[in-house]
This record gives structure tokens, sequence and C-alpha cells, in this order.
């Protein structure tokens, strides 16, 4: 049946401003966008039902342009550590979690150590007071590293693992922190423990929690061998409230079936190349992990940490084993999409991409795109780069200033990048940061103005005005997915896809962006979340 949208503001697209008041959909897609009269007498021919909108605010459905749809899964069936302001509190949260946890692992997700009284990473040890019977593994908010207690060192093997990603005491002795392939090592152990049925509920609970905050299309990325099959599952009984766009994990999973067969292989094999798929659920490429974070010292810089002359992090894959990869999955007809954040795995990165000859109709990303110098911005601009960038991460990474010292002004350039005409597509990598949208546009209109961030005025000129960012987290997010011809925006032909809010963006002080509410979420012009 169409449907009739009409006394409302309705914001078509953002880069132009364009603003109509009356809206038609009929079979999925917007049939008609403009004066409210003629909306209403489209309606009345068709026979379709007239939907008053009471005068609120619409708007195009946000697309995340990088997130984890299991791990935000998850993360919303186990303990929240966000925010936790001391180990005794995150023991405490843990503790009453596991009163009532029914699950052999104990899970949880969110702790910053740089917001710890004791200023120290919490231990094995801590958690041993709390839990000893069962294995517990809580994962940092950044989610390449996590602490593990004493059982699920044991049961993960990691306590006799000799790598220097096991961190260990001044006698040797690892303290039950893990990162990079160590903390993938111990998250396959647990997952192991799963079925397919627990995938399935992970994936619907967070498909279901995001149409709950605007979101109407997510890049999956990082998506293992488990959890597309729980996808197509749910796409054959017609559970999935929102669209799907997935890149594959080339790890290995020793947690999956098929762990022996390289899912590069696998896809060149029967040929599935980018945009294979429906409306509803594609792949589009492959993700690879090329280095790690800032807050675990290891993301790949240049130069050594400002706060650990020792250290300047490393890569996760060589550079030749990456320029293989890249090249391989480019010619199978794949998207990359390839996580960097240091300014040296960054150079690896576009490095691999220049070997490959033109690709600029290829819109190869970048994940995060964190410390970027000014050459390497002009680099990826002529190259023709497409960037997938976390905003939020300004805000959580208050502290960045002491990791990279001066180098601080390359630090999430947004503004810089934008102006050298490189497309941007806003996402969360949730469950790293929430998935709400508009704690993402505060970060990128803000840069932490109000949170006191101590490198604000070091980087303030990288500040975004409010069309740039909903620009990026719509038409931008879906070029970046290759679909500004169907997703993005509110124009006739696209698929209907928007949301209902509760106030105009355009309308509040900026410091009121992050508490704007998403009151209705239409998917192909069908409501699947009311407030």
């Amino acid at each position: 049946m169409a449907k009739g949208f009409v006394n409302g503001k309705i914001y078509t697209s953002f880069r132009p401003r364009k603003i109509v008041n009356g809206l038609v959909v009929a079979n999925g897609r917007i049939l008609y966008a403009g004066e409210e009269e003629r909306a209403k007498k489209i309606t009345a021919l068709l026979n379709g039902e007239l939907i008053d909108l009471e005068g609120k605010t619409v708007l195009p459905g946000f697309i995340d342009s990088h997130m984890h749809l299991d791990e935000l899964g998850m993360y919303l069936n186990m303990v929240d550590l966000r925010g936790v302001k001391s180990i005794e509190e995150l023991k405490s949260r843990v503790k009453d979690y596991a009163k009532k946890a029914e699950t052999t692992w104990i899970l949880g997700h969110g702790w910053d150590q740089e917001l710890f009284k004791e200023r120290r990473w919490p231990t094995r040890w801590d958690l041993d007071t709390v839990v000893k019977d069962r294995p517990v593994m809580l994962s940092r908010v950044c989610l390449h590293s996590a602490v593990l207690n004493t059982k699920a060192m044991e049961l993960t093997h990691l306590l006799t693992m000799d790598s220097p990603n096991v961190v260990k005491d001044e006698n040797g002795e690892p303290v039950g922190i893990v990162k990079e392939e160590a903390f993938d090592l111990a998250r396959e152990k647990f997952k192991e423990t799963l079925s397919l049925d627990d995938h399935e509920k992970f994936l619907r609970d967070a498909m279901s929690h995001a149409s709950s905050y605007g979101v109407t299309t997510v890049s999956f990325v990082s998506c293992d061998e488990n959890s597309i099959r729980g996808l197509g599952k749910l796409w054959e009984r017609g559970e999935m409230p929102i669209r799907v766009r997935v890149y594959l994990n080339t790890e290995k999973s020793e947690s999956c079936e098929m762990h022996s067969k390289d899912i590069l292989e696998f896809l060149k094999e029967f040929g599935i190349k980018r945009g294979f798929g429906d409306e509803r659920l594609k792949i589009n490429g492959i993700k690879i992990l090329c280095d790690g974070s800032f807050g675990s010292r290891t993301a790949w810089l240049s130069e050594p940490y400002s706060d650990e002359s020792s250290t300047q992090g490393s890569p996760n894959i060589e550079e030749k084993k990456l320029k293989e990869i890249v090249k391989e999955a480019h010619n199978a007809g794949l998207q990359l999409a390839i996580h960097g954040i240091g300014d040296r795995a960054i150079d690896m990165i576009l490095n691999a991409y220049e070997a490959l000859g033109y690709i600029r109709d290829r819109r190869h990303r970048i994940e995060h795109a964190s410390l970027m110098r000014e050459e390497q911005i002009e680099k990826m601009a002529r190259l023709g780069i497409v960037a997938s960038v976390q905003p939020h991460f300004v805000i959580t990474d208050w502290w960045a200033k002491r990791r990279v010292g001066d180098r601080v002004k390359w630090l999430y350039s947004f503004k810089r990048m934008l102006d050298n005409s490189i497309i941007l597509g806003f996402g969360t990598d949730s469950p790293v940061e929430p998935i709400d949208p508009w704690e993402t546009i505060y970060a990128a209109v803000t840069r932490g103005k109000y949170e006191g961030v101590e490198y604000y005025e070091d980087t303030k000129n990288e500040s975004l005005d409010l069309e740039e960012a909903l620009d990026a987290y719509t038409s931008g997010s879906a070029y970046v997915i290759f679909e500004e011809k169907e997703l993005g925006s509110i124009e006739e032909g696209k698929l209907a896809d928007f949301i209902v809010v509760d106030r105009d963006p355009f309308e509040v002080e900026e410091i009121e962006l992050r508490r704007i509410k998403v009151l209705e979420t239409y998917v192909e012009g069908e409501r699947v979340y009311k407030k």
C-alpha cells in the first residue's frame, strides 16, 4: 500500500540542504517528494494511507559505514564497562553480573584504563578475586586488547604463549592483558562455545538496536563465516529489519567449520564480487587489519610514541603479504576495506593501493584513517581512496595528545580530507563507540569542546559544520558502499529509508545535538521501529 507523509519538515538532502513537506512512498521507494497538497492528491489516487507527521522532522536514514554487528550483539548481552572509573568498580560490576549470568564465559566490554583512579591496567589477579571458577574476558573499549582471569588464560593456553602481545610483569609472569593476535585467540576460544542460534540472536539483537537509533544500513566489517551463515538464515526468514553490507574477515577462524578454507579463495572460486546479494543483504568485499589502536599503543607510527619511546607500534601484516592480498581481491572484483590508524600503517596501505594502478572507480577504503600527514591526504585524494571515519574517537581518545605529541595536528583530520575532495563515510566501529548517530554528529561538530578534550585547541579547525556531518552519515556513507543512487537521501526513485526525530537538528544548539531522539525508523517505507 502506498503511504503519504504530510505536515512535517522533510530534509531530502544536506549538501545542498533541501526541504519539502510532502512525501509519497510506494513499493518500497520514494514515489514523490515535494509539496504537501500534491502528496495528498497522489496518496488519494493510489488509495494509500495518509500519515500526519504532526510537525515533526524527517531525515534520510543513517548509514553506519563501519561497525561490527556480531560484536554489538555480544556487547548487548554482556556486562557494560563503559565509563568505569576504577578497577574496584570494574570488579564490582563483574561480580554482580556473574551472579545472574548463566553462560560459561563471563564477558564484558568497554573499560579504559586511562579513566581508572589506580592509573594502571587491570590484571588477571584482580579478576580472580571475584570470579575464579569460570573464564572471564573483558575487552578494552578499542577492541584491540582485553584482560582475562587465570581460568580464561589457562583455557586459551595464553599462560604459556611466547608473544609480545601477552603482557608480562617484571618476573616474566603473564598478567592477563592480551593484545592483537593474542586477544583474537581468546575470542576464538570463546566463539567455539557458540551455536548458530547464538549467532542469530546476537545479529538479531544488534539489528534491532541499530534501527532504534535510526540506522537503516550498516557496513558489517570483519564478518566471519558463522556470522554470514547467521545472516543468511535471518535473510531467508525475512528477519532483517535493516540493510547489511558485508566485508568478510580474511583471517582464518578456528571456531568455524570451514576454517581451513581461505575466504578469499572461496569468493574467487564461486565468482562472488562486490554487490553480490539483494537490497537487504550484500557481500561487498573483504576487511584487512593493518595495525592496532592508540589505546593499546599497537597502532603503527612512523616515529615512537611520545609517552612510550620504546615502541612505535607494529603492523599486523607484512607489507609484501598485504600487497598480494590487495591485488588478489582487487582482481576478483571485491572492494577492500583496510584498517589503518597509525601514519606508518597508512603509508603501507597507500603503497599497496598505488601499486594497483588506476583504481578511482573501485572506491577502495581506508578504515579510520586516524593519523594522516598532509602528503598522505594528498596521495589518498589523488588515488581516489574513500575513508570510513569514526568522529566519536575524538572524544573517547581524549588522552591521544599524550600518545602522539606534536603530531596531534594530524589527528582525525576530517575537514582536511573533505577539503581535498576525499569522500567520507561516517561510522561508529560499534561496539567500540555508541551506535547512536547523534553522538557521532555531536563529536564531528564539537570536537570535544564541551568535554575539555586535551587537544581541542590543537585540532578545532578540523570541526565540521552540521551539513557536512549529516551529509557524511547519509550520502557520503552511501557513496562509500557504492549505493549513492539508491540510498543516502530522500529523492524520487530511491529506496524509502528515513527516520522521524523529535527535534530539527538545525534548530538546536550544537551542545544539544547528542540529545536528539529517533521516534520512528522506516526501511523501504515500512516502520521497523517506533519509540
